[in-house]
């Protein structure tokens, strides 16, 4: 018989090993959740099992398909209406074979044929975290809405017999450990063929793996159209377009930003370089992407399609079609863009759009919609860029637009006010060679006119659009303000001398002949602008925002929102930014290349009228039709912030108050 003090340590002993022996059981179980956890980010289950404002995979999204509308179900732990009652060997058969618990067939809107490679181990993880890391939610799956005779679920039977590989995925052993990794990836859990390999005339997708050229190869979900990703790009910039949702030439757009959202920004660095090594492994399935070329000025301002480009596409999207690196894609070169099915791109225009929002990246630009354009408008634009810098895609018809505008069912957009004139237009008159001369003019000053202009500024840098954005400093009338008596010069200027006054205080250049050629282009297209008259009589459109004089500015918290809302356009230290053939794409706020007494800048309240009116573009959906955004303190702040920053000077500004009077927001 045991001695009771040394049963007593045996018995503590063995408890001891009993809670070692749990609380390890409790740590494995907890790295298998967790590791799950990241399994059901690879598959992007989040993103697909939650309903708009609904809870966490309780489901409720609706996909549309041919034969009718599946809504995701209920994979919560819930034991009632979601997967709490589900053994492993169930929730296995339903992720890799596509049968739920109680026998019924699921649809293929559940990409069941690619999560069949899912290894055992990895169907393990993410039932562990499905039970255990996520919350019950009690909601019941909603019934799909399937058309005869898509809505006998047995036919799902022969679907699967037909189409449904199940073999588990076998590594290629002449290929490295990474490149099986990102093989596993995006043939399995990632199911990126659902949405970018075609289809056959049953719905299934042609190929599930890189055995056919099929895969990848691109594919049409209207109204989207998912492009090829068969050696796409490089390597690095696959990487960042799966972490940030840009890279230097494109950015992701549509379903690909909530893919990038809810799902590839959280993917460990070496799985991300597995899938890019992978993806940039596979033959391509057609054509590399052109090698950009110039633009044709012929085409560029002798078309209405080029006109049109100009005006509400060559903010961003830049004359050059090089777009600004990060921020706005490129469309020279652009396989998206270029895409010979323009389904994605009509799409994007017509209703605009956002880019992925994700940790790495502190700003979400956005594309605004361009419905209120007309069919043949847009129509003539994309043609002409698509078939621009190289590109050689199909031309988009009318009729396409309308097509698109039809399955988007847009609501009609709110009327406007003043009518914003037409670029296009120009092409009609008598006189359009002088007229659009003036206009390139002033779009391309620096280039067209390099010994009046010593700094990085065109007009437009900032008369945007051409100077036809109504409030934000536009042309309309402004001819007609003009031989006046000016304050500041104790004289009656002219419009001539007006421009010559940017010339040498905005572009810190010298003045331009009155007689020359040039100037009586620039105010020809200026006396074209002339605008509508309300019924006061005066011009709609003209002019800036008028702010609160008694407000008052604070240059250091207008620092702080410089650095949140205008840095990444121009610059930390106000330098602004190039694109990648090294023009500029945004001009610099300060320093030697920006404007030195430029204009109303050189008042405070009026910078802020500025600034209120045109900036920051991109950051919500208006803009170029009615841009801005921030609130007039904000406004105010930022204006008193950077044009009182160092820049080149200009000498006869001591002359500009002959008569006194001097502004009391004026900077000098």
């Amino acid at each position: 018989m045991l001695n009771t003090k040394v049963y007593a340590r045996l018995a503590a002993a063995a408890f001891l090993a009993q809670g070692l022996a749990i609380a390890s059981a409790r740590a494995d179980d907890a790295d298998l959740v967790a590791r799950g956890e990241y399994l059901a980010r690879l598959g992007d289950c989040g993103a697909c099992h939650t309903g708009e404002g609904g809870k966490f995979m309780a489901g409720g999204l609706p996909f549309k398909t041919p034969g009718g509308v599946v809504y995701s179900t209920n994979i919560t732990p819930d034991p009632k209406t979601g997967v709490g009652n589900y053994t492993l060997e169930q929730f296995g058969a339903a992720l890799r074979r596509g049968v739920a618990a109680d026998g019924h067939y699921l649809y293929p809107a559940m990409p069941y044929p690619s999560f069949a490679k899912v290894t055992d181990e990895d169907v393990k993880a993410l039932y562990a975290y499905v039970m255990k890391g996520v919350t019950p939610v009690e909601q019941a799956n909603k019934p799909s809405e399937m058309r005869f005779p898509f809505n006998i679920r047995w036919s799902m039977f022969g679907w699967n017999m037909l189409f449904l590989d199940k073999k588990p995925f076998t590594p290629d052993p002449t290929k490295d450990e990474q490149w099986n990794r990102g093989a596993y990836l995006i043939e399995g859990l990632g199911h990126c063929g659902a949405c970018h390999t075609p289809r056959g005339l049953a719905m299934q997708e042609k190929a599930y793996s890189n055995d056919s050229p099929n895969f990848l190869a691109g594919s049409t979900l209207t109204p989207w159209r998912a492009i090829g990703l068969r050696n796409l790009t490089s390597e690095d910039d696959l990487v960042e377009l799966l972490k940030t949702g840009a890279n230097k030439r494109s950015a992701a757009f549509g379903p690909m930003t909530e893919v990038i959202h809810y799902s590839t920004q959280h993917f460990t660095g070496d799985d991300l370089q597995a899938i890019a090594k992978y993806l940039v492994s596979l033959a391509p399935a057609g054509t590399k992407p052109p090698e950009t070329v110039a633009m044709d000025e012929k085409l560029l301002y002798g078309t209405r399609g080029g006109l049109g480009y100009e005006q509400f596409c060559a903010s961003c999207h830049r004359r050059d079609g090089l777009g600004a690196p990060n921020i706005f894609p490129a469309l020279a070169g652009n396989p998206a863009f270029a895409s010979e099915d323009p389904t994605s791109v009509l799409h994007v225009v017509l209703a605009g759009g956002k880019a992925a929002e994700t940790e790495h990246s502190k700003h979400q630009f956005q594309m605004p919609a361009f419905a209120r354009l007309t069919d043949d408008e847009l129509a003539e634009i994309l043609t002409f860029a698509r078939k621009s810098w190289g590109n050689d895609a199909n031309p988009v018809t009318t009729a396409q637009v309308a097509s698109m505008r039809a399955e988007l069912a847009l609501p009609p957009p709110a009327p406007k006010t003043v009518l914003t004139p037409r670029l296009a237009d120009l092409l009609n008159e008598q006189d359009s060679a002088q007229l659009t001369y003036g206009l390139r003019l002033m779009a391309e000053t620096h280039k067209l006119l390099p010994n009046n202009v010593g700094d990085a500024l065109d007009c437009n840098s900032c008369h945007l659009d051409g100077g036809t954005i109504a409030e934000a400093s536009p042309y309309f009338g402004i001819t007609t303000l003009f031989p006046v008596y000016n304050k500041r010069a104790g004289r009656v200027i002219s419009i001539e001398d007006r421009l010559n006054g940017c010339f040498q205080r905005s572009m810190h250049g010298s003045a331009l002949p009155v007689d020359s050629p040039e100037m009586k282009a620039m105010v020809a297209y200026m006396t074209w602008l002339k605008g509508e008259k309300g019924p006061d009589g005066k011009i709609r459109g003209r002019g800036l925002p008028k702010l609160d004089r008694s407000m008052k500015p604070d240059p250091v918290r207008g620092q702080q929102v410089y650095a949140e809302k205008c840095a990444v356009c121009h610059g930390k230290n106000g330098e602004g930014r190039r694109n990648a053939a090294g023009g500029w794409v945004f001009p610099p706020l300060w320093g030697d290349d920006s404007y030195n007494i430029g204009a109303g800048m050189a008042r405070t309240f009026t910078a802020a009228g500025f600034v209120k009116a045109n900036m920051p573009i991109a950051h919500q959906a208006n803009f170029p039709q009615a841009q801005g955004g921030l609130s007039d303190q904000d406004a105010l702040d930022i204006a008193d912030f950077f044009t009182h920053q160092p820049r080149a000077d200009y000498p006869p500004k001591v002359n500009d108050w002959p008569k006194g009077d001097k502004p009391a927001d004026s900077r000098y």
